[in-house]
């Protein structure tokens, strides 16, 4: 237990234990295209969300330090599919397809995103959502449609801004006071922002504690 510890000791455990957990081997265990390829998995899951071309499978790699968990790709729309990976035997990381632009068909991105949206829905075992938003933009449509759906839903979510190395201060500072300012209205939402950068290891080592405080014990 550490609640008993100072902030700083607090912290420098949650640092710790996050970085125990994802310094355990990572596994993919299951991908779903369908809503009846969604499998029945029995630990905690953490989803991560985002308009395509966000750096959502960067991210993933960086908080796993592996190079290839996650595809990426300089071509928007990649991730097809909903993809389970296994950490620790602890919890599921869950890479979802996309939001927003992508090259195919209106007809597949309608499919996607029925299937995401069912999952994020209805998903027991879902214990947050990491909506990943690009700190050079800030929220776009397609990232408040997201927010909407599960703050209806009762969906617990968490803004991660990208690519910060990216941003001068200025307007990063905007940005992020723009967004603290919308989610104090989204009954969902979780108060703090996570500010990451994963070409520069930003944030990832605060992003694993955090996510490590979901896992099961």
């Amino acid at each position: 237990m550490t609640d008993n510890l100072d902030p700083n000791e607090n912290k420098a455990a949650r640092i710790d234990a996050g970085r125990l957990l994802f310094a355990k081997e990572c596994q993919f265990v299951a991908g779903a295209a369908t809503l009846e390829m969604l499998p029945d998995l029995p630990l905690n899951e953490v989803a991560f969300s985002g308009r395509s071309n966000v750096g959502k499978s960067s991210l993933i790699n960086a908080l796993t330090n592996r190079n290839t968990l996650a595809r990426t790709s300089n071509t928007p729309g990649r991730t097809q599919q909903i993809n389970f990976f296994d950490l620790g035997s602890r919890m599921y990381l869950v890479d979802l397809p996309g939001h927003g632009y992508a090259k195919a068909s209106k007809e597949k991105i309608s499919a996607w995103t029925d299937l995401v949206n069912t999952y994020l829905k209805g998903r027991p075992k879902l214990r947050r959502v990491c909506l990943l938003v690009d700190s050079r933009h800030g929220l776009k449509v397609t990232d408040r449609e997201v927010m909407d759906m599960l703050d209806v839903n009762a969906v617990n979510y968490q803004i991660i801004l990208t690519k910060v190395d990216k941003t001068n201060q200025s307007d990063l500072k905007s940005v992020l006071g723009k967004i603290k300012q919308e989610l104090a209205k989204r009954p969902a939402a979780h108060p703090e922002v996570f500010l990451t950068s994963a070409a520069k290891g930003i944030g990832i080592e605060e992003l694993r504690a955090e996510l490590a405080s979901l896992s099961e014990e």
